[in-house]
């Protein structure tokens, strides 16, 4: 269990700040990586959600120095009411903790951490692709995040590669000092990872990678919801029309829903859109990225932060 972690107070005070309003005021950020996610945390920036450009000449804003391969893979971003950026991330191919770091300006951030979500698990191989959310009724951070443990779902045994066989996890918190006992998140009956969670009114959504390879290979982004921010999920619906794609970040721009996704075999990035969660619409065409992106995070923010950002070389 995950309790009282002092060692992970955030150093810096807290100041208010609020959420930008106005539609005007509104750009869209891309927290990403490249390659292996050696070199650490890379951002993008879009007027529109479909171009996108990449930040510093795309070279990393942060690089990692916490875990066992000291990786920043898959760095996931969100805000919390009082402006702070948290970041959670992949620090190696096998480890059981994950990164953390905070910041209020995306340029500036904290000591980077770890947190030991899976110590606990002897026989626990791996916590890979976090993800943060914060949910507004319960005033907690939910992290998700997904990792095989020899041993379990042996209904599922060898339906992944690599005797991977992948459920997801979920820790919450509210100051990340005290963190809530790691337990089972989803178990859709089949290997999974990558998931991310969205708020749509008084329900959730969680969209995520059937990671299954054998016999047939799924390797689709799958959408459910819930009245509860960590479950139970159901109504399953695939909305990716392509395969072999993971890595999935959801954000609702002018009525629309849009799910972003990593296409890694292709080296390139895809896009799903749908006004009603039902049907989707493949806009790939329309999508523009940064040479390199992999699996990220996209989120709002004020177009101070934006200038701020493009200020630096």
């Amino acid at each position: 269990m995950i309790r009282n972690l002092a060692c992970f107070a955030l150093l810096a005070a807290i100041t208010a700040c609020s959420f930008p309003t106005q539609a005007d005021d509104t750009v869209y950020l891309l927290s990403f990586f490249q390659n292996n996610g050696g070199d650490g945390l890379h951002l993008a920036y879009s007027l529109d959600g479909k171009k996108w450009d990449a930040i510093k000449d795309n070279t990393s804003l942060l690089r990692p120095v916490v875990g066992k391969d000291k990786l920043m893979r898959d760095p996931s971003v969100t805000r919390g009411p009082d402006g702070t950026f948290h970041m959670v991330w992949t620090v190696s191919w096998n480890d059981r903790v994950i990164g953390y770091a905070n910041s209020k300006d995306l340029i500036n951030w904290s000591e980077q951490r770890t947190i030991p979500v899976m110590t606990h698990e002897p026989k626990c191989r791996n916590t890979w692709a976090p993800e943060i959310f914060y949910d507004a009724r319960s005033k907690r951070y939910y992290i998700v995040w997904s990792s095989t443990i020899e041993g379990r779902f042996t209904e599922t045994a060898g339906q992944s590669e690599s005797k991977y066989n992948h459920r997801m996890y979920v820790t919450s918190t509210a100051d990340f000092v005290s963190f809530a006992p790691t337990k089972l998140f989803h178990d859709p009956g089949f290997s999974c990872i990558d998931g991310y969670i969205a708020a749509d009114g008084d329900r959730y959504l969680l969209f995520y990678k059937d990671e299954t390879r054998y016999p047939d290979a799924k390797k689709v982004i799958l959408m459910a919801e819930s009245d509860r921010p960590d479950g139970p999920y159901k109504d399953l619906r695939q909305i990716s029309p392509q395969t072999w794609v993971e890595g999935p970040s959801a954000l609702k721009i002018d009525g629309k829903w849009n799910v972003y996704f990593d296409c890694y075999t292709r080296h390139c990035y895809g896009l799903s859109t749908s006004k009603d969660l039902v049907n989707w619409t493949d806009e790939n065409v329309n999508l523009k990225m940064p040479p390199g992106t992999r699996h990220g995070t996209i989120f709002r923010v004020e177009r101070a932060i934006l200038d701020k950002l493009l200020e630096l070389k």
